[in-house]
């Protein structure tokens, strides 16, 4: 049985709560594309975090402690997709000012696919959360059992919680889209959040 048990799930709701990319990849596609999109959002991180626990279970994310150059590309790599969603938008959001009924066509145009691809490649592709794991995990593992099994179950707990937090936090989202659905409003929501992740891809880049 992993030590301290008690400890780290505490820890693991202070860091879920936590706002984050993958939090704003979720917001997002909530009050741009809807309910389908936002829990499928949710479930990609989630997914994301199944491979880091599995990474990191196994010793792959410990790559990223010792090699600069892999930890620096795959950054890169999401910094620029995350500027990428969040640019278009940016660019979606002038259809806000048009007639309702089309940019509520419009904004449906993501669906539970798009989101969860959306999701798992914001996950996968911010390296901090595979330092995070290759940091935190071992933290709360007993030397008198398995190491893998004890993180697998580690991990386990962290993406339980985690599930249930972003589900419902998406689905809270999405019914504040109904009340945030003006077109003049919904402009000025999806620039925000457009702007909110073109600015974590810009810090994601500049950061060493």
């Amino acid at each position: 049985m992993p030590s301290h048990l008690l400890v780290y799930v505490g820890v693991v709701v202070a860091i879920a709560l936590l706002p984050g990319p993958d939090t704003a990849v979720v917001t997002k596609n909530a009050l741009m594309h809807g309910r389908e999109a936002a829990l499928g959002s949710a479930i990609g991180v989630n997914v994301g975090l199944s491979v880091w626990t599995l990474a990191t279970a196994l010793g792959v994310a410990a790559i990223l402690r010792s090699s600069a150059t892999v930890y620096d590309a795959l950054t890169l790599v999401g910094a620029l997709y995350l500027i990428w969603i969040g640019a278009r938008a940016i660019w979606d959001s002038r259809h806000a000012r048009g007639d309702a009924s089309a940019g509520a066509a419009h904004g449906r145009s993501t669906d539970g696919r798009g989101g969860f691809v959306q999701g798992l490649i914001s996950n996968l592709a911010n390296p901090k959360v595979g330092i995070f794991f290759t940091s935190l995990l071992p933290q709360f593992v007993s030397p008198h059992s398995s190491a893998l099994l004890q993180m697998l179950m580690l991990g386990g707990i962290f993406i339980a919680f985690n599930v249930f937090w972003m589900c419902s936090y998406a689905l809270a989202a999405v019914r504040l889209a109904h009340v945030l659905s003006r077109p003049r409003v919904k402009a000025v929501v999806d620039r925000v959040s457009g702007l909110v992740l073109v600015g974590v891809g810009i810090r994601l880049a500049i950061e060493r």
